[in-house]
């Protein structure tokens, strides 16, 4: 028998990201090829997000595209997997019954096993959710890239009323240590510089006695591995051991992305946040007192209901006294099996759509102000690959900025170099390698 090839599409935040080379690296062990073109492929998997509604609506119209391969071909396998498979569960049917195969997050070592199902009958269905499973002993693809993400956490106990993810991952569980570093140690030997550990509340990781703060620690001490981030953090697991952890270990990059959502304690406490903003602005002036290059990143989410002007305002504010680096911001979509989906959608979409681009305006400035000062400056780079648009190649500064640069000698993707920043935009950097000839 020909060896099956398998193609998946990936929706949503680095979790996904990272179970898509779970499942990869898993189905390659059972004898699958990944392909680059649904065209090619025997299997495909869309992997997806349930978080916002507007990554649903993306979902449920490729899958509505992808179905021609399976007109053409009904052998095909047009499986989803991820949050959505686990949030809507028999409803997938519903709404797209040309689909086959329906995977929670928790069910993906069962794969093979359900895929054979499909093959030898018609539809399969695998949705619980599994408090022990970590997959901490399969081995994801390698994607042949010189950064990494490394999953060091599943699921999420904290019920945040907007959020739908301990509903569709489960509870709280941490991957062991020594497997952890194992796959860090892999990944280096591999030609990896830079990993990233995720997690929905990465900083509250413990598995027995080792602490995130002990597991930074550990992961600085291995030979071969340049730079360590993670997110996304809670502020609530944000210890003094894990800044002092940041702040100690050269390997920690300056860079961090905390979320804040809202600067209204009255917002911040129906959404069940469990800090104050006063807790909150205490962490950042500790980070920036600690770290002083930090460059620090936050989440936002305008629309909530029972946000009024003033509430909003506040959050405004915020945003325009903290000065971070960049910002994710949303508005408000109801979430199904949610907390929060209970108290409906009273604030008008226009009203959200206002919100909305009055922040994402101020970040922009705030955003492209804060570059502009790294003008003139040199700032070290780990090359990532050739720039996508024009000559040159790209990277990241320590600082998790995207820098572009031109140079006038061969670079490679996974070396560290100097680049003289002489231009900037509100979301890049733009130089040429010190010492050659700058743009």
């Amino acid at each position: 028998m020909s060896q099956r090839k398998l193609y998946i599409e990936t929706y949503g935040c680095q979790m996904n990201v990272a179970d898509s080379h779970l499942i990869c690296g898993h189905l390659e062990g059972q004898g699958y090829v990944r392909t680059d073109t649904p065209e090619d492929a025997d299997v495909i998997l869309v992997n997806t997000c349930a978080v916002r509604e507007h990554a649903e609506q993306r979902v449920w119209g490729r899958l509505s595209d992808l179905a021609r391969y399976k007109q053409r071909n009904p052998e095909i396998v047009l499986g989803v997997v991820g949050c959505m498979a686990q949030h809507w569960r028999d409803k997938v049917w519903e709404r797209a019954p040309y689909v086959d195969l329906v995977v929670g997050p928790d069910a993906y070592r069962r794969l093979p096993d359900l895929l054979q199902s499909v093959h030898h009958s018609q539809r399969a269905h695998d949705v619980r959710l599994d408090r022990g499973e970590t997959y901490a002993d399969l081995a994801p693809a390698y994607d042949g890239k010189v950064t990494a993400f490394v999953s060091i956490m599943r699921g999420c106990d904290q019920f945040c009323t907007f959020c739908i993810v301990p509903y569709v991952r489960g509870r709280e569980r941490s991957v062991p240590a020594e497997a952890v570093l194992g796959r860090v140690r892999e990944l280096v030997a591999r030609g990896v510089k830079e990993v990233t550990f995720l997690g929905q509340t990465v900083n509250a990781y413990r598995h027995g006695e080792t602490t995130f703060a002990d597991l930074l620690r550990q992961a600085n001490e291995i030979r071969g591995l340049e730079r360590i981030r993670f997110t996304s953090p809670h502020p609530v697991y944000l210890t003094e051991e894990v800044i002092a952890a940041m702040a100690e270990c050269e390997k920690v990059m300056p860079a961090l992305h905390l979320p804040l959502q809202s600067a209204s304690d009255a917002v911040l406490k129906r959404m069940n946040r469990q800090y104050t903003l006063a807790e909150y602005d205490r962490l950042v002036h500790q980070l920036r007192t600690a770290i002083p290059d930090l460059a620090l990143t936050t989440d936002i989410l305008v629309g909530f209901p029972g946000e009024r002007e003033e509430d909003f305002q506040a959050t405004y504010a915020y945003l325009e006294k903290t000065r971070y680096d960049a910002a994710f911001m949303f508005k408000y979509s109801p979430r199904p099996g949610t907390r929060a989906y209970k108290w409906g959608d009273p604030i008008p979409e226009e009203e959200k759509i206002r919100r909305l681009e009055a922040i994402i305006e101020l970040q922009e400035r705030v955003s492209a102000e804060i570059n502009a000062q790294a003008v003139g400056s040199t700032v070290e780079v780990l090359v990532e690959g050739q720039a996508k648009r024009g000559p040159g190649w790209y990277g990241r500064s320590p600082q998790f900025k995207n820098v572009v640069f031109t140079a006038q000698r061969a670079v490679r993707p996974g070396e560290l170099v100097r680049v003289k920043i002489a231009d900037s935009t509100a979301h890049t950097l733009k130089g040429a390698l010190a010492g050659g000839k700058e743009q």
